[in-house]
């Protein structure tokens, strides 16, 4: 793995020297639309919905639409002048007991790795929360945005839990919810009779991604069948004018245009004939070298 992050952790008078790494990743499968007729790839243009022109990514800049229909917008600049975190601590708040944690909050996991002079802390801490059941409320920038988060231990690794922020968790505004609904004791009775004929001990191993599992199958006998074609090769686009080559094309292009407006055939280019030799010269050379009397 690769550490996404290094810092330490600040609890007190400790500090613990540590490494963060993401604790997740995905399996799916990504697909890329192609072209079902030769298997180009789809390219996707920024398009302005105004003048359908395409827009380069030096002229975008980040718009928020207010409620009543007005535009603010947002440059490099102004982005610039918003406050962040680059802060280098995992500062510890307080400690809270783990039952009191609604798993909703909950985001992104990492581990944690000490450093090798940093084992000793690291254990300490680790076994505190596991024996206390509780876990940290800790503040940490991220990506220079400060989040707050949670330590809790997951065997041997103390793991680094992002949340949400309290106002990005929703509430469930059913009114079927408020109904007064009659519950009968037999049916109650028989409902918590059905919840212990399916009782076990949780073992995430067990499951499986059946989804995941046919499309590799999938894909697995169309390789197999011979269902397959070379992907085509996609060719280099040149920026624009800036090499010798684009260079010697657009002035011959100049040219070509130049003699066109001025009625003159366009002529293609010779190589330039070896200058000749003058006759006198030549006779000099084939000549035998004479003597001159002396006066």
């Amino acid at each position: 793995m690769r550490a996404m992050w290094s810092g330490a952790v600040s609890f007190g008078l400790v500090s613990v020297p540590v490494k963060a790494y993401a604790a997740t990743s995905s399996h799916d499968i990504r697909f890329h639309q192609v072209h079902a007729a030769d298997g180009g790839r789809i390219r996707y243009k920024r398009i302005c919905s105004i003048d359908g022109e395409e827009v380069e990514y030096a002229d975008i800049v980040k718009g928020y639409e207010t409620e009543d229909g007005e535009l603010i917008t947002l440059d490099e600049e102004d982005l610039d002048s918003l406050p962040t975190k680059s802060g280098r601590e995992i500062d510890v708040i307080e400690f809270v007991p783990a039952d009191q944690i609604d798993p909703l909050l909950f985001d992104k996991s990492y581990y944690l790795e000490p450093d090798a002079k940093a084992a000793k802390p690291y254990a300490l801490l680790r076994e505190a929360l596991v024996q206390t059941d509780r876990m940290a409320v800790v503040k940490v920038a991220l990506r220079q945005r400060e989040s707050i988060a949670l330590l809790r231990v997951r065997d041997k690794a103390i793991v680094l839990q992002t949340m949400l922020w309290p106002d990005e968790v929703r509430e469930p505004e059913f009114d079927v919810l408020d109904a007064e609904v009659e519950l009968r004791p037999q049916e109650l009775t028989m409902a918590a009779s059905l919840v212990e004929s399916l009782g076990a001990d949780f073992d995430p191993t067990q499951f499986h991604d059946e989804y995941r599992d046919a499309v590799v199958e999938l894909i697995e006998r169309k390789r197999t069948t011979g269902a397959t074609r070379p992907a085509p090769a996609v060719e280099k686009r040149e920026e624009g004018p800036d090499s010798m080559t684009d260079l010697l094309s657009a002035l011959q292009a100049s040219v070509e245009a130049a003699r066109s407006a001025s009625g003159k055939p366009a002529e293609e280019p010779q190589e330039k004939p070896a200058p000749k030799r003058s006759s006198s010269k030549k006779k000099d050379e084939e000549a035998p070298t004479k003597r001159r009397k002396p006066a």
